[in-house]
């Protein structure tokens, strides 16, 4: 393996921490309703637990309300459920036909806990990251202490993946920068 792929293959996993840490963040939710806020509710259907967007269509018919519209009626009782037992503080009400989810305005507290739970997640990211350094720059030691790259090299290279570190940390911190700021947004 030569320290070219290292570099590719470390890009390509920072680049991932980089888009779970936005696909979480567009779970969290702000005062505005998004379908992207349900995106981690996992409902009991066909014998398994799937993705809530794989057993109905969600929708925000306006700024305050989700709109769930199952495609088997018979599922509304468990992805009523689902939505009620996760940590999102939403209560949707059936006409059964489709669920109606009023999306509240968060208390001040409730946004402080939303900015706890933002930060705690870009700190996991963070901590992605630099495993990632770390065994990308384990491997090119490696590399080096086998004779496939110069020393010279080798330190071109650890340059390369200290930027590229630092370039993702500064990316986390700027995306969860503009999370707090739209949660704490009245």
């Amino acid at each position: 393996m030569d320290a070219k792929q290292i570099l590719s293959e470390m890009t390509h996993k920072m680049d991932h921490s980089m888009e779970m840490l936005r696909k979480e963040l567009a779970g969290i939710r702000t005062s505005k309703a998004s379908p992207a806020l349900l995106d981690n509710i996992r409902v009991e259907a066909y014998g398994a637990m799937v993705p809530l967007n794989q057993v109905a269509s969600v929708t925000t018919p306006d700024p305050k309300t989700i709109q769930v519209q199952p495609w088997d009626k018979k599922s509304i009782p468990l992805i009523e459920r689902a939505i009620q037992k996760s940590e999102l503080g939403l209560m949707p009400r059936s006409d059964g036909n489709v669920l109606h989810i009023p999306v509240p305005a968060l208390t001040e507290e409730r946004r402080k806990e939303y900015v706890k739970l933002i930060r705690k997640l870009g700190e996991e990211i963070k901590v992605s990251v630099r495993n990632v350094r770390r065994d990308s720059l384990d491997r090119l030691k490696k590399e080096e202490k086998d004779g496939a790259i110069s020393e010279d090299e080798s330190k071109r290279f650890q340059k390369t993946i200290q930027e590229a570190t630092d370039r993702h940390i500064q990316d986390v911190d700027h995306v969860i920068q503009r999370k707090e700021a739209e949660i704490m947004e009245i």
